[in-house]
């Protein structure tokens, strides 16, 4: 049986690309690091709508948590496997850079590039094994144009469209692709702190005049895990309404 695990799964875009997948057929495994409520209430939208998931948290930061409950994870489905990974969990501490401080700049990388890492190299093996995979990564518009005060955040999510290439070419012989979705601006519990004039100032530089919604970043991630996506591996799709450098 294909699963498809979640990583920062229980709110905003991370919820709605759960709810994609389980809509798709997938039994979904919700990934949290802490706030558990909000995973259980992901879990039961999920039920509500017909579909299959289960909890599993760790902190993608801790390698050893990582393997660990993975390998756990492993052992408890046995006639089953993480076919579809999607790289969701993320997160911001802006700041000019002449201001950041060490902190701001490791915990972004950590989340944002180590999780990554760690996450999509313990279940690659079975991928390979099995000869068939999606592991699709949450970038960002800030990845591709560099946002200012998010030199942490830009780099980070700019370092994962770079191994998404790389891993692609890696990984392509064996049925498994690897692509990421870039979002641009999208009303998520991860921006309400952007002050309101600020991102109304921005959504006039939008072509389509609005910001996104997790919905249509969802939309994303679904098509780049079915089999009409099977031809494509090394790509970025930009879900930004036209926003560009």
């Amino acid at each position: 049986m294909k699963y498809a695990l979640v990583t920062g799964g229980s709110r905003g875009i991370g919820r709605a690309i759960c709810l994609k997948l389980a809509e798709m057929g997938y039994p979904v495994v919700i990934n949290y690091k802490s706030d558990k409520a909000a995973a259980e209430e992901t879990k039961s939208l999920v039920e509500q709508n017909g579909g299959v998931a289960e909890l599993l948290g760790f902190d993608v930061t801790d390698a050893t948590a990582v393997d660990a409950a993975l390998e756990s994870w492993t052992d408890q489905h046995p006639d089953g496997y993480v076919a579809i990974l999607v790289n969701n969990a993320g997160i911001r501490q802006d700041n000019m850079m002449v201001f950041m401080n060490n902190e701001q700049w490791d915990s972004v990388i950590d989340t944002n590039l180590h999780g990554f890492f760690y996450v999509t190299r313990r279940l690659l093996k079975n991928m390979l094994t099995k000869r068939y995979g999606r592991i699709i990564t949450v970038s960002s518009l800030s990845g591709i144009k560099g946002m200012p005060g998010q030199t942490n955040y830009s780099a980070a999510k700019a370092a994962v469209i770079g191994a998404t290439k790389a891993l692609a070419q890696e990984v392509g012989t064996r049925k498994v692709t690897v692509n990421a979705v870039a979002p641009g601006f999208i009303p998520t519990d991860m921006t309400k702190d952007i002050p309101e004039e600020y991102a109304e100032q921005m959504k006039k530089f939008i072509p389509l005049g609005r910001f996104g919604t997790p919905d249509e970043v969802a939309a994303a991630v679904g098509f780049l895990a079915s089999e009409s996506a099977g031809y494509i591996t090394g790509e970025v799709i930009s879900v930004n309404g036209g926003l560009y450098t």
